[in-house]
């Protein structure tokens, strides 16, 4: 029997359509593979983000975590399953199911292609470049181009050391104009003070015309976030090669923001910080008077303990120092007013208010430190005291009533004060004015780490450690403690301040059991609950960046290599 024919005009079925998508793997993530390993992240991460979760490392330029993309250095480009050609990875979100390649011979050629164009006109200079050591131009050369030079003729020649401004100086030859610079003071500064001028072999980064010179507070960062030598830091250029430095974690003393930062230094001399990524508290930036307080480290130490003052001054070693003061304070007990300096650590003041408090039974504790100054909407804060939050957090556990500067002053005008003890030196005044109503003071015992017009006046000056030579806590504004780690051996003969806090207590006989920072801050807890919940081994990186020297640590914890003069010792060298 025949089928039934189909009626005249009738429309042809619609072809079927493509099979339907498997759902995704992990449902609210994406799930893909980079170099054959799977990875899971969240939508909309790029593919430069999303490879690094597996440990592949895809090269770029101008792309940077916290800017705007840019995608046009071109040194990025991967094979993605789901493009017909290379793709930017710094501005491709991952798709489900894609398979990213970063090792390609097509992905080799497009690197080493990058890599020609930017080194065509690129000066050799390498040995007098800051940027040596810690230079991507350099480390891609040797990892992804390794190839001489094809250009037979002369390159492009432009200004060596154009000055940007007081913190930056450009070097034209250098810039491979990934915009970094330009987008930061744009996005982050909100001061858009640089530009890309010219066209051609002649585009350059410069000064836009309306601001005339690099001025904001935040121009250093350029410096960072630059990857090659083009932009240097003029208060460090030619000062250290990178490969002689130690990097240590710690934190920048310049204000309560408390910025987390790397110190590096050589010997007992600190050549700069840099920003050490904290997305609590300044993600990845510093601002430049932040920068300079380094400076403070290095030039006017007390690095020896002196007794006496005037014409009776005499150096002593720590352990003549504490009697001394001890001898010269127990007459005094309960009569002794306090300053302390909310420029201190954590341990210090415990140390030193429980002291006052339990020990010399004092009834006035002023509060000291620098005067507040200019502040801003990104990071720099008014007060410029880094642990004021610590003190209040640490007198309010003791029971201790911290009075203002101003009653000292007003209490040394009526001659009412016939001993004073010092935690920190800093004062929020003209220090020469201040020094001058400490005169009349019948004893001042000073714990101080720089020299002032305040430690001159002291009968008793104990020389203390700086925050990189000791281990410590600071407490920023929002209420944040972080951990600094010790860079370098305290210079001379000074100590701690809780070293010389609890020095003196035991001396005038308290049972002091301190021996160390940790055990000082596991201290903390009891008195202040708001410090309860940290634990010292969890408040910043282990990890600390070492110079050249291979040298083993000595037994007392010095850095290798360390030798007396303060040069790192190398092999070899």
């Amino acid at each position: 029997m025949s089928e039934p024919t189909k009626p005249a005009g009738a429309p042809a079925p619609p072809p079927p359509g493509p099979p339907a998508k498997p759902p995704p793997k992990n449902p609210g993530f994406v799930t893909f593979t980079v170099d054959g390993k799977e990875v899971v992240a969240k939508p909309g991460t790029n593919m430069v983000e999303a490879a690094k979760q597996v440990g592949v490392e895809i090269p770029y330029y101008c792309y940077h975590p916290r800017l705007s993309i840019a995608a046009n250095c071109r040194m990025c480009m991967v094979e993605s399953s789901g493009a017909p050609k290379l793709v930017p990875a710094c501005q491709t979100a991952i798709a489900e199911g894609v398979a990213i390649k970063t090792t390609t011979d097509k992905v080799r050629d497009q690197q080493r292609a990058v890599m020609e164009f930017l080194l065509l006109n690129h000066p050799v200079d390498c040995s007098i470049c800051d940027q040596a050591g810690e230079c991507k131009l350099q480390d891609y050369y040797m990892r992804y181009d390794h190839k001489p030079s094809r250009l037979e003729g002369s390159k492009v020649l432009r200004n060596k050391r154009k000055v940007l401004g007081p913190t930056v100086v450009l070097d034209q030859e250098r810039c491979i104009l990934c915009t970094r610079c330009v987008r930061f003071m744009d996005e982050v500064a909100k001061e858009p003070q640089l530009g890309v001028f010219g066209r051609g072999s002649h585009e350059r980064i410069d000064v836009h015309p309306t601001y005339g010179s690099l001025s904001s507070n935040y121009s250093g960062n350029v410096v960072d976030i630059c990857p090659v030598g083009a932009l240097l830091n003029r208060d460090f250029r030619f000062r250290a090669r990178a490969w002689f430095l130690s990097s240590a974690p710690s934190v920048c003393t310049g204000c309560s923001r408390g910025c987390s930062t790397w110190v590096d230094f050589m010997g007992q001399d600190v050549y700069r910080y840099r920003p050490r990524e904290n997305e609590a508290i300044n993600k990845s930036w510093l601002c430049d008077q932040g920068r300079l307080t380094y400076k403070a480290l290095n030039k006017g130490r007390v690095a020896q303990s002196v007794v006496g003052r005037g014409q009776d001054a005499r150096e002593v070693n720590a352990a003549e120092a504490i009697k001394y003061a001890a001898l010269k304070l127990k007459p005094v007990v309960g009569g002794v007013h306090v300053l302390v300096s909310p420029t201190v650590s954590n341990e210090g003041l415990l140390a030193g208010l429980s002291l006052a408090k339990d020990v010399l039974q004092a009834k006035h504790v002023y509060v000291g430190g620098r005067a507040n100054g200019a502040a801003d909407a990104l990071l720099m804060t008014a007060d410029k005291n880094p642990n004021r939050k610590g003190l209040e957090w640490i007198a309010k556990g003791l029971g201790l009533e911290l009075k203002p500067f101003a009653e000292l002053e007003g209490a040394l005008d009526k001659n009412q004060v016939k001993a004073l003890y010092a935690i920190g030196t800093a004062v929020p005044v003209d220090p020469d004015a201040f020094a001058k109503k400490l005169a009349g003071v019948e004893l001042v015992v000073a714990q101080a780490t720089n020299e002032s017009p305040v430690t001159a006046q002291a009968h008793a000056l104990l020389a203390t450690a700086s925050h990189v030579e000791d281990e410590g806590t600071f407490t920023q504004e929002a209420g944040i403690t972080q951990r600094v780690r010790r860079a370098f051996p305290p210079r001379g003969d000074s100590q701690p301040h809780w070293k010389w806090s609890s020095g003196i207590a035991k001396e005038l006989g308290a049972a002091v059991a301190y021996g160390s920072s940790r055990e000082v801050f596991k201290a903390l807890a009891p008195s202040v609950p708001e410090l309860a919940g940290y634990e010292w081994d969890k408040q910043a990186p282990i990890a600390q960046k070492k110079g050249i020297s291979t040298l083993p640590a000595s037994a007392d914890g010095r850095p290798p290599g360390w030798r007396e003069t303060g040069v790192p010792r190398v092999r070899g060298i």
